[in-house]
This record gives structure tokens, C-alpha cells and sequence, in this order.
């Protein structure tokens, strides 16, 4: 391998760089990169670009797999929008996002608050709060299964203990879709680490100089600790509303989108039209409105971020 890259080398240093175009000599005196990086190079072109590719062409056909595609154009998208169940899924996606993210944020700032320190108890609640957090989802789906069955569900059981009686949690329309938010607490194990690690990024000479001017606890939490964790909530933010777009696994599991499609969720409405109505067509329309729809809303908090996300610069 060392004797033929030295040829090719050898090679390289024998032609005029004059006679080689501009973009062979790039590539040639990064061979070795290329090399090296070319696991990933084709794992990027086949499994990510090619699919992403083969999405648009397939959206603007009909295909049911069997047959052979036929070209119907745009009459995918025009079929979206007069489907009540794309805008249905479309509705609860962005009510569990409007609701679950803001608390999963909240969650992990309180928990990251607590654990903040360097004690033994501490560090064991960090493990504890973190370890759901890289339990597999199928997994999570199940317990949480459990917890809300009305008859014998610990949910349920606590809440009878104080004299509440429980609602049928996953059997009701008005019920189910408030715990897919509440089970959604349950992974904010790996923000809160990141905002924990901001937390202690946060230099103790700003909080000396806020206790001089006399600022309480609240003030600053308020006027220090959010403004120097800005830009790390404006991450935390943005990938949480990609995932609470992307949900599929715990639904598909918990609910499988009953009950009365209270919680079609926009990909499990994809997944259905897909691999159990097999229009391909229409499932890689729905797919490509997705992206746009993130990546519009992605575009808008970047465009915000300038009011209220502080960077701090260095020396």
C-alpha cells in the first residue's frame, strides 16, 4: 500500500502542475484524506444522498412496489392537500411539539440545576436521570404501556391513593395524546447533561459580581445563568422540535395512532401510506413536505436567535 501511494506521488511530481486542471491537482494532493474518508463518502452517497434523491424522483410518480412507475406529476401534492387525515397528522405533530418540547427543555434545566455539583449523590441521580434517556424506545414504549393500563397501571394506582380516579389514558381520544407528552419526560436524561455541562461552563466571577450589585438566587438564574446558557437552549431547541417532528417508534408501539387517530402522528401516517397502502408515490410527497416544513421552521429560529441568543466571544 506504502510502495503504490509513493508511486502515485512520484507520478504526481513529474507532470507539470501547468498541463493539470485546477480541481485534479485538489484531488490528487488529497488523496490520502479521500482514502481514509471513503467509508463514510460511501455510506453518504448511497444511504443518505441516493434515497434523499430517489424520494424526490418517486414522489412524482404513482408505485404500489409491484407495478412499474407511472408519472403523475405534481398530483401527489394536490392530493395532500384536500387528504383531512394529512392535516389531521399534521395538527397533532405540531400540538405534541408546542407542548412536549418547552417541557422537555424545562425538565432538563430543573434536573441540571440539582444535580449541578461534584457530590457522590449527585453524580449517582446524574446516572439515574441519564440512563432512560439510552433506553432502546421499543423498550420505553412498552413500560410506559404498562403504566398507563387504567386497571392496574402504577399511573393509575398513585393517583387512586390520593383519592383521584385515573382517566383511561391510551383508550381516550381526549386522553391519549396528553400521555405520549407526559412519557416524552421521560428521555430528557441527554439534555440535561448538555445543559449541566453549560451550566459549569458558566465562569463563578459573574455570579460574585451579580451577589455584589445584590442579586438573589432568582436573579441570577434570570439575569447570569440564561443568558451565558443562550445558545445552548437555542440548540437544545432546535433538535428538539426536529425529534418531536420525527417521533415514530414510541407511537407506533404505544398507540399505533388510535385511539380514533388521536395520535396519527405525521411519520406514523407516513409509515402507513408506505408499507401498509404501498402508495410509495404519495409516501415520498408526504416525506419531501416534511423536510420543508422542518427546515422552514429551522430557518425562523435561526432568523430569531439573533434577539434573544448571546454568544459570548473570545479574548
Amino acid at each position: 500500500m506504502s510502495g503504490s501511494l509513493q508511486s502515485y506521488e512520484t507520478t504526481i511530481q513529474a507532470q507539470p502542475s501547468a498541463q493539470i486542471p485546477r480541481w485534479q491537482m485538489v484531488i490528487r494532493s488529497n488523496f490520502q484524506g479521500y482514502l481514509f474518508a471513503s467509508p463514510w463518502l460511501f455510506g453518504f452517497f448511497v444511504f443518505t444522498l441516493g434515497p434523499f434523491i430517489a424520494s424526490l424522483v418517486i414522489s412524482l410518480h404513482q408505485w404500489d412496489i409491484l407495478t412499474p412507475m407511472q408519472y403523475v406529476g405534481l398530483r401527489n401534492f394536490e392530493r395532500m392537500l384536500q387528504d383531512n387525515l394529512f392535516w389531521h397528522s399534521l395538527r397533532v405533530t405540531v400540538v405534541y411539539t408546542i407542548f412536549a418540547v418547552p417541557l422537555q427543555l424545562a425538565m432538563a434545566m430543573l434536573l441540571a440545576v440539582l444535580v449541578n455539583g461534584n457530590g457522590a449523590v449527585k453524580l449517582f441521580f446524574r446516572a439515574v436521570f441519564f440512563l432512560p434517556s439510552v433506553t432502546a424506545g421499543v423498550a420505553v414504549a412498552v413500560l410506559w404501556r404498562w403504566l398507563f393500563n387504567p386497571e392496574f397501571g402504577l399511573i393509575n394506582f398513585l393517583l387512586d391513593a390520593i383519592g383521584i380516579q385515573g382517566p383511561p389514558w391510551l383508550s381516550s381520544p381526549a386522553w391519549a395524546l396528553p400521555a405520549v407528552i407526559v412519557m416524552s419526560l421521560w428521555g430528557v436524561g441527554s439534555t440535561m447533561l448538555i445543559f449541566l455541562a453549560s451550566l459549569q461552563a458558566i465562569p463563578d466571577y459573574l455570579y460574585e459580581a451579580a451577589e455584589i450589585d445584590g442579586a438573589n438566587m432568582l436573579h441570577k438564574f434570570r439575569f447570569v445563568t440564561l443568558p451565558m446558557m443562550s445558545s445552548t437552549i437555542f440548540f437544545t431547541l432546535v433538535m428538539g422540535i426536529i425529534g418531536s417532528f420525527q417521533i415514530f417508534t414510541q407511537i407506533y408501539i404505544l398507540t399505533n395512532g388510535g385511539p380514533e387517530n388521536a395520535t396519527l402522528f405525521y411519520v406514523l401516517y407516513l409509515y402507513q401510506q408506505a408499507f401498509r397502502s404501498f402508495k410509495m408515490g404519495f409516501a415520498s410527497a408526504l416525506a419531501w413536505v416534511l423536510f420543508l416544513i422542518v427546515m422552514v421552521v429551522t430557518l425562523i429560529q435561526f432568523r430569531l436567535a439573533g434577539r434573544w441568543v448571546y454568544y459570548e466571544l473570545g479574548e
